[in-house]
């Protein structure tokens, strides 16, 4: 195996762009150790990510998710509930799947939710004092596109706070799995009793649409339903809260960069995709196993290897966004793969980056004076081979501004 010379990026915290940088000049394509034991080819350049990305002979379908062998850790019907949606699998059960789940994804259908999502911050941010110190993460990144993707699943708000400490043990994974076996199973147990409900007492939501969708005889088996959910409540809220949390850390780590988003907020559109390349809310792409021998960034990877593509390290490529590692707030939009790439491209991208609009724009009209309550570089990123998030975003409000009127 080659030697990486740098440390490992997974557990790299604030120098996690310093040791992709260093990978992506020396070594762009480099098969490493993962933290489960197993090892993994990293892709860390543009356009190999690109490539790797809609490559059909990197298969999703026979990679274990997050690099955990489910089967070792959980009992079978567990396993079969974790790997029947469509991000862990091909076409054409992936073109299926996708295909029964995706109208309420749909570009038009969101954007019709604006004024939704715009009541449920306001009421968030009512919440908050604006002479005190708040972690901003537990106060709204979080709870906001918790109770988005819940009350558009259908899970009653009662429910809604036991998923947060659930999808961060899944998500920590490799790098906690002590903890993993555990939330898996309570997430599973809870959503096949949900689902339970829904069949005897269906409500307008998502969760009793899935159950009675059909395309043409097509349906979704129970196996189906219950990892379509598990996915959906994990990338359907965890994405948006980094996206939140990163973004805001990034805008008040220079105060000027606040002041521009508060002046402006009708800018907050081209701003926010800028944020999701300098500091996005997923670090890698899930595994892939090539099927056959594959040539990335000419490297041939054998068949048979698991394939990681650095998001992170991709949208910091130089040849592809000029000056790569300075935020530049009006950059003209060039396309980045912090929702991935080819068929696998996250659904719920349109959903993520309206949330995101509505938050920021939120807190820029309550909180002006918002500021950081600590260095940037005394905060904790968590180590994960997958998502970029942080433990806590503290800050001071600095006093609020005026909500909506009704």
């Amino acid at each position: 195996m080659t030697t990486v010379p740098v440390s490992n990026p997974f557990v790299a915290g604030w120098d996690l762009h310093e040791v992709l940088g260093t990978l992506r000049r020396d070594s762009p394509v480099i098969e490493m150790a993962m933290p489960t034991g197993r090892t993994a080819w990293l892709v860390t350049r543009y356009e190999d990510a690109q490539r790797a990305l809609s490559d059909p002979r990197l298969s999703k379908g026979i990679s274990p998710a997050g690099g955990v062998e489910y089967r070792t850790l959980v009992s079978e019907d567990v396993e079969r509930a974790l790997t029947r949606h469509m991000l862990a699998t091909d076409p054409p059960d992936h073109t299926r799947l996708r295909r029964l789940v995706a109208g309420p994804f749909a570009p038009r259908r969101v954007a019709a939710m604006r004024p939704w999502i715009e009541r449920i911050a306001e009421r968030l941010l009512d919440d908050i004092p604006g002479d005190a110190e708040i972690d901003l993460l537990d106060a709204y990144a979080a709870p906001l596109p918790i109770q988005v993707i819940c009350e558009m699943l259908g899970v009653p708000p009662e429910d809604q706070s036991a998923f947060r400490g659930w999808v961060t043990a899944i998500l920590a994974g490799p790098m906690n799995l002590a903890d993993w076996p555990a939330a898996v199973r309570a997430m599973v147990t809870y959503i096949r009793d949900l689902l339970a409900v829904k069949r005897e007492r269906p409500g307008d939501d998502m969760l009793s649409d899935l159950l009675a969708v059909r395309d043409e005889g097509d349906r979704l088996s129970d196996d189906e339903l219950t990892s379509m959910v598990y996915l959906l409540l994990i990338a359907g809220h965890e994405t948006t809260t980094n996206l939140i949390a990163n973004g805001m850390l990034v805008l008040l780590s220079e105060p000027e960069r606040w002041t521009r988003v508060v002046a402006a907020p009708e800018l907050l559109p081209g701003i926010i995709e800028e944020l999701l390349r300098y500091e996005g809310p997923v670090q890698s792409s899930t595994f892939r196993t090539a099927v056959e021998p594959v040539e990335i960034g000419g490297q041939v990877i054998p068949a048979g290897a698991t394939v990681v593509v650095s998001l992170s390290s991709a949208n910091r490529d130089g040849a592809r966004f000029p000056d790569p590692d300075r935020l530049v707030l009006d950059r003209p939009v060039i396309p980045n793969l912090a929702f991935g790439h080819g068929i696998h491209y996250c659904l719920g991208a349109p959903l993520a980056r309206l949330e995101g609009q509505v938050a920021f724009a939120a807190l820029a009209r309550r909180f002006p004076g918002m500021r950081l309550a600590v260095p940037p570089d005394q905060l904790v990123w968590r180590p994960s081979v997958l998502i970029r998030g942080l433990h806590a975003l503290p800050v001071l409000p600095g006093g609020a501004g005026q909500p909506d009127q009704p």
